[in-house]
């Protein structure tokens, strides 16, 4: 069963483990450049955390996390973001929580990127109603290249 709550402080430590996969990390593009390091992470993770504007969740699977999903406003239009754990891929989590996620933030349009090659997450959108409005590129630090990205939107 896929279940969000908002996130707890132990909840961190499992989304830090998730993000070190090097797969997930080249699928995400726009982590940071060196996602072994604590500090950033945590520096990180304590701005989205004291943001009020950002809304974000734990996702469990059967009460396990297994990742978080969030969204933040980029200029006046809200924009989801999510990670899984890779081991977890797959297995129709990520739909769930979205989908779930979609029933919480209920602000449209509401957007999401995605990395041209990431089908799955593109996917993923598609599923739930969002339809590619544009696109851009730019410099994905954990692949260190720029890459193209597509800017999806849920009306």
């Amino acid at each position: 069963m896929i279940t969000l709550r908002p996130v707890e402080a132990s909840d961190i430590d499992a989304f830090f483990s998730h993000q070190l996969d090097p797969s997930a990390n080249h699928m995400a593009a726009f982590g940071a450049k060196n996602p072994s390091d604590r500090g950033v992470f945590d520096h990180h993770w304590q701005d989205i955390l004291n943001d009020s504007k950002i809304t974000v969740r734990t996702i469990l699977s059967d009460g396990e996390v297994v990742g978080s999903i969030l969204a933040y406003h980029h200029d006046a239009t809200p924009e989801i973001s999510y990670w899984i754990d890779r081991s977890r891929w797959g297995q129709g989590i990520t739909t769930a929580a979205v989908g779930q996620f979609l029933n919480e933030v209920t602000q449209r349009p509401i957007r999401a990127r995605a990395v041209a090659d990431n089908a799955s997450s593109i996917r993923i959108l598609e599923r739930w109603g969002f339809q590619q409005v544009g696109e851009t590129q730019g410099f994905a630090p954990a692949r260190g290249a720029v890459v193209r990205e597509l800017i999806l939107e849920l009306p």
